[in-house]
């Protein structure tokens, strides 16, 4: 099991920057992938990038360029980078930690964290 803590929301005018964190209760080292998620309203919630235990990271075609997701293995953290940030990243930010245990995998999910562009 493992408790993920999200923080960095807010307001931010549309071009700006902000960062978002997600402390883990465990090694990050350990989860097999950490990623990004957001809703936003009457949406469905859609990954916005992950990163594997060995490094590897994704990212969603509409944040390619923009959003960077990075792991501190020390601080059991990981990172959201968001650049040039538009309206329609408008949403709540949740972080999540996919792990196999039990002969399965599991999802456990951060309690999100609002991210408003304004135009």
């Amino acid at each position: 099991q493992v408790q993920l803590v999200e923080s960095g929301g807010g307001l931010v005018q549309a071009g700006g920057s902000r960062r978002l964190s997600c402390t883990a209760s465990r090694s990050v080292f350990s989860i097999n992938v950490m990623g990004w998620y957001r809703q936003a309203p009457e949406k469905q919630r859609e990954l916005v990038a992950g990163i594997t235990s060995g490094g590897s990271t994704n990212y969603a075609d509409s944040v390619k360029g923009r959003f960077t997701i990075s792991r501190d293995n020390a601080k059991n953290t990981v990172y959201l980078q968001m650049n040039s940030l538009k309206p329609e990243d408008t949403a709540v930010y949740y972080c999540n930690a996919r792990i196999f245990e039990s002969g399965r995998f599991r999802d456990y999910w951060g309690q999100g964290t609002q991210v408003t562009v304004s135009s």
